[in-house]
């Protein structure tokens, strides 16, 4: 996998589209090469109509983030080869010819050098298995579609052989002569491309290995061009791709004093760009209890019970009900871990501003803290994925429309998993059903138009109960039934009782469940006093839904 995307939010789409389903991300693939064949230079793109059009899917709230088409041109090609790389796919299961480097070298006569360097100009590459093995290849129609939008490139390519030493000699001499005349580096290189039939690069990095060869009579001695943007990513990824620090201040002509500024500038940039957004908890400022968050998952007190598999599944999805569901306390335990991760790596990237000179080992500790959060919130997608699996078997309308349900469905989970507040006592597989079918109800309005009352807060009846963590997700219709039989008894209270029990169980609208101390300080009264009218409240709610015979159940 690249991680030299230069949009923190392509990279953060990457890592979301590895839950998709195979097929999927072949289907994405090429969506993303589709997209990328109509990028316009000099113009700039609204990620969320890139997400649309990779995945279909629109995302919840506008981000407003735009992307310069250079860098999403740059992004959109390592996507593809990551995309293909994760999907494990054989070349004789592609569909059409693909092409290895070394047949495209012969095909067109060309180095493989050239190769390299028209994938860096839009050549889409992808990463499939040839005999086992992963390597790069292209489409045939992904050739055919760069061979038609670059034709100068091709015949510039084809025209290359190899200089003979006389040729560089030529070069030298001439380039002298240039140089003599008052030439500046551009303008020899633009003259001795035009008289000799050769590419500027070649003639630039004919000159450039001369003189690194022969300092003493360098034809430009100590050239030092202004480092562009493009040049400092350059440097960054070679380094990321294993350079050594003196081979990077040989190749750009650059003190090990200045490549080194380059690289923590950059590893900078980087690290400010990680989304570290978190849902903040005032125990997290209770440093004693780090080893508390930060130690293993608790062990379930029973051995989990296996879990049927419905049937009619893919092998793919099937595998996902191997993965045990996570107890309440390893839920609350894992939510807590991922959040405080992000809420140290933020706290430690803040000391960052306004540093010239960023320390290594804070740099190290931040991107380690965040792997970690990574790790976790895969970990909490991975157990719960089953959940989108089940939700989607019961709207899904055709087999077609299943694995594009599953798609949208691991999206929506994975955002929920970003948005949950642990700390309320809720159950997480409750919060992210509402979420996905909010999502559902929202992208496929046909299938799901008699459920546009769905919202992913505001309908939810968080009841203070055992969880028993037996397909929680079947329990919706039965919420919502609770909910109304629960309204019709809520006269039996007085104004301040009425007060109190809905906003412990979110039952107003545009609302969420509140804890005891939220609700006594909008009520300004202690939070003891709120448990004590919240239990009188249940009393009589329990008496008058036994003299009505509604089965409705209160917490204790």
């Amino acid at each position: 996998m690249h991680e030299n995307y230069r949009d923190s939010k392509i990279k953060e789409l990457r890592e979301q589209l590895r839950f998709v389903p195979k097929t999927k991300k072949i289907e994405q693939a090429a969506a993303t090469e589709k997209l990328l064949s109509e990028i316009e230079a000099d113009r700039s793109y609204a990620f969320d109509y890139v997400c649309f059009r990779i995945t279909n899917y629109r995302p919840e709230n506008a981000s407003r983030h735009n992307i310069a088409s250079v860098d999403l041109i740059h992004d959109l090609r390592l996507l593809i080869e990551d995309l293909s790389d994760s999907a494990e796919l054989d070349v004789e299961d592609v569909g059409e010819q693909v092409h290895t480097v070394n047949e495209l070298s012969r095909l067109f006569k060309v180095s493989t050098k050239t190769i390299s360097r028209w994938r860096e100009a839009g050549l889409v590459s992808r990463r499939l298995l040839f005999g086992g093995r992963k390597r790069v290849g292209f489409l045939h129609s992904s050739v055919e579609r760069f061979v038609s939008n670059n034709k100068d490139k091709i015949r510039r390519g084809e025209r290359f052989s190899q200089l003979s030493d006389d040729e560089k000699s030529e070069i030298i001499e001439r380039a002298r002569q240039l140089v003599d005349s008052g030439a500046s580096l551009s303008d020899v290189t633009r003259q001795l491309a035009s008289r000799m039939g050769r590419s500027p690069e070649t003639i630039r990095y004919t000159l450039k290995n001369f003189d690194a060869e022969h300092q003493a009579v360098a034809v430009f001695p100590n050239v030092r061009s202004v480092l562009t943007d493009d040049d400092k990513r350059t440097i960054f990824g070679l380094y990321l791709k294993g350079a050594t620090v003196p081979q990077l201040c040989k190749r750009f002509k650059r003190t090990r004093t200045s490549i080194q500024r380059i690289l923590v500038d950059m590893r900078r940039d980087r690290i400010m760009e990680l989304p570290l957004d978190y849902i903040y908890n005032e125990d997290f400022e209770t440093a004693v209890r780090e080893s508390e968050y930060l130690g293993p998952e608790p062990e379930p007190a029973t051995a989990p019970r296996k879990v049927r598999v419905p049937s009619g599944l893919p092998s793919y999805l099937a595998s996902l009900y191997d993965v045990p569901l996570l107890t309440r306390e390893q839920e609350y335990h894992l939510f807590r871990q991922f959040n405080y991760l992000k809420h140290k790596a933020s706290r430690l990237r803040e000391t960052l501003d306004g540093i010239n000179g960023a320390k290594s080992a804070v740099m190290d500790e931040i991107e380690k803290l965040y792997e970690d959060a990574v790790r976790v919130k895969n970990r909490i997608v991975q157990s719960n994925l089953r959940l989108v699996v089940s939700i989607a078997k019961r709207h899904v309308a055709s087999t077609d429309d299943f694995f594009a349900l599953i798609s949208d469905g691991n999206m929506s989970l994975i955002r929920a998993v970003e948005k949950f507040d642990y700390s309320r006592g809720n159950k997480f597989s409750t919060y992210a059903s509402w979420a996905i079918m909010k999502n559902f109800a929202r992208t496929i309005p046909s299938e799901f138009k008699h459920r546009d009352r769905f919202r992913t807060t505001t309908e939810e009846l968080f009841l203070s109960r055992q969880d028993e963590r037996q397909d929680p997700y079947a329990e919706e219709t039965v919420q919502r039934s609770r909910q109304r039989e629960l309204s019709k008894i809520l006269n039996r209270l007085d104004e301040r009782e009425q007060m109190i029990i809905s906003a412990r169980f979110g039952l107003q609208r545009g609302s969420e469940p509140l804890t005891l101390k939220q609700v006594g300080e909008e009520m300004g009264v202690t939070k003891e006093r709120v448990r004590q009218l919240e239990a009188r409240a249940l009393a009589k709610l329990r008496s008058a839904a036994d003299e009505a015979n509604i089965d409705v159940e209160l917490g204790s």
